[in-house]
């Protein structure tokens, strides 16, 4: 492996030098906090992290840029010694010019090869209806440099034969085999969020994602499994407990059992209410939006929801394809286009925001596997989804409510 490598002090030093680092002590002490604990950072780590995380937003488009046909990815990596640095790969034997800050790592794949070939096993799901049982997700991981395909204990061989059927390259396959079934993030349990009644004897719960408008509208982004177009949804006051109207569906879509698509909705709210351009911390301070930015693989981000309130990961890979399965283990839609990250999430935390710390909106949850129970509060083995937000905005014609 041919590589540069830069020390990450000296981006930090460019960095601070030029004005535009972003300083531990400028977040929200709740926020700072909750990254402390959910990512297992020091003060010291995370204001490093804070550095490599703009020098990434800086660089990752001029990167992709010079490296041209030959770039295999970008992403932010955390190193042995517990620094971050960002790191970009290419195909090329020639390492990239002008990168400095930058570790340059040669590549098998390019990204775009993976993305096609991850559009192979898309092409595959398209042409039998449903995913195999037990073979639960596919995508791009950029640091492995191979489309990981996710499945159950026992599933190894199904798993094998999708892959085999899609006539994708198996060199380029890694296979991780998945402890528990990811599922819609909607539970019949307490905590804050907003609940609906669609008359079939019980309330459901989720989460609001993203205040919006479109036009001079007000509403909010959330996921479309929550509701469908026209069904009413009231605040959550108390556990289980509607209180008012806040408006209803306006739209949403999410695929049924074998159907494939996008998992994402939005809900117009009453002219009676205002809506804040801000994300509810849970006790860790409110974090204001002020755009929706998409953040690189490997960047950290934050998760707000009425089960589980404020859970921190990172951004593991992007255009993820997942299957669900309800309790029963019975196919529960495949919905395309999620990120995956690593925070944890429960049920009833489906159509939360995922936010940086730079008020960067993310998107909402879809669902996730694992659990935040039993970890001391940690993420580690937190595996959620989200629809990007940015998707949701494109798809309705809605405008995110930023604030300075």
């Amino acid at each position: 492996m041919r590589k540069i490598r830069l020390s990450v002090l000296a981006a930090t030093v460019a960095l601070s030098a030029s004005g535009a680092a972003l300083a531990a002590d400028d977040l929200p002490a709740g926020l700072q906090a909750a990254m402390q604990r959910d990512l297992g950072l020091s003060g010291k780590e995370l204001a490093q992290y804070l550095n490599a995380e703009r020098l990434a937003a800086a660089q990752e488009k001029t990167v992709a840029q010079q490296l041209g046909r030959n770039f295999a990815g970008a992403w932010l990596e955390r190193k042995a010694d517990g620094s971050f640095g960002f790191v970009a790969a290419t195909t090329s034997i020639k390492a990239a010019k002008n990168a400095a800050g930058i570790e340059t790592r040669q590549a098998r794949h390019s990204l775009s090869a993976l993305n096609a070939a991850k559009g192979q096993l898309d092409s595959q799901l398209a042409r039998n209806g449903k995913a195999p049982k037990g073979v639960y997700s596919w995508s791009v991981d950029l640091p492995s440099n191979s489309v990981i395909v996710g499945v159950a204990p026992g599933a190894e061989d199904r798993a094998v034969d999708f892959v085999a059927r899609s006539g994708l390259d198996s060199t380029a396959v890694r296979f991780e085999t998945m402890s528990e079934a990811p599922q819609r993030r909607i539970a019949i349990q307490g905590g804050r969020g907003y609940l609906r009644d669609p008359g079939d004897g019980y309330v459901y719960a989720c989460s609001v994602g993203f205040s919006v408008t479109k036009s001079s509208t007000p509403g909010f982004a959330t996921a479309g499994h929550c509701g469908t177009a026209g069904e009413v949804v009231y605040n959550e006051v108390s556990q289980w407990t509607p209180g008012v109207r806040l408006g209803s569906f306006a739209a949403s879509t999410m695929p049924d059992d074998n159907e494939t698509g996008p998992d994402r909705g939005w809900v117009q709210v009453d002219s009676t209410h205002t809506l804040s351009a801000s994300v509810y911390g849970y006790g860790s301070g409110d974090v204001t939006v002020k755009g929706s930015t998409e953040g690189a693989v490997g960047a950290a981000l934050c998760r707000s929801g009425r089960t589980s309130g404020w859970r921190c990961g990172a951004i593991r890979s992007k255009n993820v394809t997942v299957s669900y399965v309800d309790d029963a283990g019975n196919p529960d839609g495949t919905v395309t286009g999620l990120t995956q990250t690593t925070a944890c999430s429960e049920g009833g935390d489906s159509g939360g925001s995922f936010i940086t710390s730079a008020g960067q909106a993310q998107g909402v949850l879809s669902g996730g596997s694992g659990s935040c129970k039993g970890r001391q509060g940690r993420t580690g083995g937190g595996n959620s989804y989200y629809t990007p937000i940015n998707s949701i905005l494109s798809a309705y014609g809605l405008t995110l409510r930023t604030s300075p």
